[in-house]
């Protein structure tokens, strides 16, 4: 596993660039899954405009006004930031370099330099202003289409859904959030997918419609984009180990130096035992270890045993058991492999993509794209829910996770919108 960057240099290229520490992978991944997803959704966007289905709406803006002081105050801060810490990295490397993740989440940091950098960066601003600025402001109405809002869009995605992914997943962990309510909000790990979705869409829908853009065939648009963004970003929790992998699969175990090794019942048994620590302070006692074995089928011996299970060594939550030989902060692997379930996620949204993106020329009733990419994530994250560890409600004597409680509602909610959809566009036919 590659916690950040700077492992997976140092694995596959064979470069140590300390600086790459900075860059968590899973961080890496999201930002490659938003620039991936504003790329097509902008391109699904203007073909729907070229259509004629999407239309620009006028707005007015004014030219040559003077800059605002909040505007250069804004700069200047964000210069202070990044020259305190730039020039705190060159001034404490040495002690800085040895965890800068957690040097760049601390106040540490050379005042100087930002407070150089503050005049710089608010100076600037000043004087980008002074030359824009006219005597008298020009009022100017343009159009502005659809597509040219993804950036907006985006950013409301990003933060909203990082909201939604944060709430969401306290709420299913509660009794780790009261118990650690700042160090919850803060950290990395702990995101709920379908927290982000459902935040992130209430409020681009929200926007969507106070800006005149049909909301329907926004949505459709938006369809693909999400499917291969949630890939995408499902190769950051493969790619660092974040915790969110499947339950153990009993058949197999892993060796102090990482490997899957197949294993008996037997087998299994000893390792747990050996383990014991581990696995009490997990799920209280050995007795309560979820776990499931299965042997790779001999139809599918061409595949690796970790496409089966895996044990993700290094993995950037160091959950796991201490690897013989390592040293270092990242050295933990557990010590039988679990289903990589992130895994299976990346090929089964990256194929569903694939489909959603094939079918939206042939299906042109407005809503019905994104109802049927509500029924395909529903689905796909209920069945993958079976081998995922998650807490577990009791409703009625059903024991559903949340996510399998959202994915049942999506794929209900999906069959509903498609119904909603071809109705009223059956009805909005003129009568022949």
């Amino acid at each position: 596993m590659y916690p950040n960057l700077y492992y997976a240099f140092k694995d596959l290229l064979g470069l140590e660039i300390p600086v790459l520490k900075l860059l968590q992978t899973f961080g890496f991944f999201v930002a490659i899954a938003f620039l991936a997803g504003a790329y097509v959704l902008t391109a699904e966007l203007k073909r729907r405009e070229k259509l004629g289905w999407l239309k620009g709406v006028p707005e007015t803006i004014i030219t040559g006004k003077p800059v605002g002081t909040t505007e250069i105050l804004v700069h200047a801060a964000l210069g202070f930031l990044l020259g305190h810490k730039i020039l705190g990295l060159v001034t404490e490397w040495a002690e800085a370099s040895q965890d800068l993740q957690s040097y760049m989440l601390s106040t540490r940091g050379n005042v100087l330099g930002g407070i150089i950098l503050a005049g710089v960066f608010g100076y600037m601003k000043y004087r980008t202003g002074k030359k824009e600025e006219k005597a008298t402001p020009k009022e100017e109405t343009i159009i502005v289409m659809p597509h040219q809002r993804v950036p907006d869009i985006t950013v409301m995605a990003a933060v909203g859904g990082l909201l939604g992914a944060k709430i969401f997943h306290n709420l299913e962990n509660w009794n780790e959030f009261v118990q650690d309510p700042i160090g919850a909000l803060l950290s990395f790990s702990g995101l709920t997918f379908y927290g982000g979705l459902i935040v992130a869409a209430v409020v681009i829908i929200r926007y969507a419609s106070k800006k005149g853009i049909n909301v329907y065939h926004l949505i459709d648009s938006a369809a693909p984009t999400l499917m291969l963004a949630y890939g995408i970003g499902r190769m950051g929790c493969h790619f660092s180990g974040d915790g969110d992998w499947g339950i153990y699969n009993s058949s197999y175990v892993t060796d102090a130096a990482g490997k899957v090794v197949p294993a008996d019942p037997s087998k299994f048994q000893d390792v747990v035992k050996a383990s014991e620590q581990f696995f009490a302070r997990q799920y209280g006692s050995l007795e309560h270890i979820p776990h499931a074995p299965f042997t790779k089928p001999s139809g599918l011996s061409f595949l690796p045993d970790w496409f089966f299970a895996y044990g993700y060594p290094h993995n950037v939550i160091n959950e796991g058991v201490q690897m013989a030989g390592c040293t270092g902060k990242y050295c933990s692997v557990l010590p039988v492999s679990v289903y990589p379930t992130a895994l299976y996620e990346i090929i089964a949204c990256l194929i569903l993509f694939g489909v959603l993106y094939a079918i939206r020329k042939k299906v042109t009733v407005p809503g019905v794209i994104f109802g049927i990419y509500l029924i395909m994530n529903g689905m796909e994250r209920f069945f993958i829910e079976k081998i995922r560890v998650n807490t577990k409600y009791d409703i009625f004597g059903f024991h559903p996770t949340q996510a399998e409680i959202i994915s049942s509602l999506m794929v209900l909610g999906g069959a509903a919108l498609i119904w909603y959809c071809r109705k009223i566009h059956k009805a909005a036919k003129p009568a022949v």
